[in-house]
């Protein structure tokens, strides 16, 4: 099965990516023979994606498992539910992102990971950015932001990022 499988065959790939890592192999694309790389293809994941969690969980100790799935899950959704189980062809040109430093009503990093998260449910990142980064996670927690949580958020309002910044300011007023 394909999708009822979908957390327990996502964790065994991803437990495969950190011990790779750990034990120091590099490269997303030494990581997965075809069969995984299909499997993975056919749920909109890149090995990449699971690559770039286990870099940063055998790095930094996060985001881990439990992100990385919920994250991926909301991925898998969007990819089957509204792209039909169809990559899109376009990716996002990172020189086009806000920089780290832009802020929107006072709040630095979230002009950037607006579109970060869009690219992400689109499954339109470049292998160079990773959803759930260092600083993604930064913001997430200075916000008190579920990562998955702020891809529903940015899902439901579409393109209308206002509502998302008015979201997120509501929420840090709460976290503070």
């Amino acid at each position: 099965m394909k999708h009822y499988d979908f957390p327990t065959h996502f964790r065994e790939l991803y437990d495969r990516a950190v011990a790779l890592y750990a034990k120091g192999q590099r490269g997303a694309e030494t990581f997965f023979d075809k069969e995984q790389t299909a499997w993975l293809a056919s749920n909109g994941i890149t090995p990449q994606h699971v690559y770039d969690y286990a870099e940063d969980e055998v790095n930094d100790g996060e985001p881990g498992f439990a992100h990385a799935i919920l994250i991926e899950s909301a991925r898998h959704n969007y990819f089957m539910n509204v792209q039909h189980g169809k990559p899109s062809a376009h990716v996002l040109d990172v020189a086009t992102l806000p920089a780290k430093t832009d802020a929107a009503k006072g709040i630095e990093w979230l002009p950037r990971i607006i579109p970060k998260a869009k690219a992400k449910l689109r499954g339109e990142l470049p292998a160079s950015l990773m959803y759930c980064c260092g600083g993604d996670r930064r913001f997430f927690k200075a916000h008190d932001i579920l990562p998955s949580e702020f891809l529903g958020v940015v899902w439901r309002n579409a393109d209308n990022d206002a509502a998302t910044i008015d979201w997120v300011v509501a929420r840090s007023k709460t976290a503070k």
